[in-house]
């Protein structure tokens, strides 16, 4: 049992959800909550590419939910929360599957 019905019943439904996206993006409020922090300490948050090996299951679920915490909580703390596209060797694998399938290998049979 929710610890407010009243308020859960209300405001947890796909409805909510969908006008609480159209206000946010009618109001900018995503990018307006990055300008009100202009001369806050920076706070720099690296996301990694998307990957391609493995079937998607709950645990990339929990690693988005995770740095969106992280996020919001130094947005709550003054911080100005800059994201950046970070790339790291999540692909690798990829590659290597890819030229397993194509039986080459290296830099030079590409």
């Amino acid at each position: 049992m929710p610890l407010y019905p009243d308020l859960f019943s209300k405001y947890h439904d796909s409805a909510s959800e969908e006008r609480i996206s159209k206000f946010w993006q009618q109001n900018n409020t995503f990018a307006r909550s990055i300008q009100q922090r202009e001369g806050c300490p920076d706070w720099v948050f690296y996301e990694g590419p998307p990957t391609a090996n493995g079937m998607p299951g709950v645990h990339h679920v929990m690693a988005r939910l995770c740095k969106d915490i992280m996020c919001r909580y130094k947005t709550m703390t003054g911080h100005r929360v800059v994201r950046k596209a970070g790339w790291d060797t999540h692909g690798l694998p990829v590659e290597r599957a890819v030229e397993k399938g194509l039986k080459i290998q290296g830099a030079q049979a590409i």
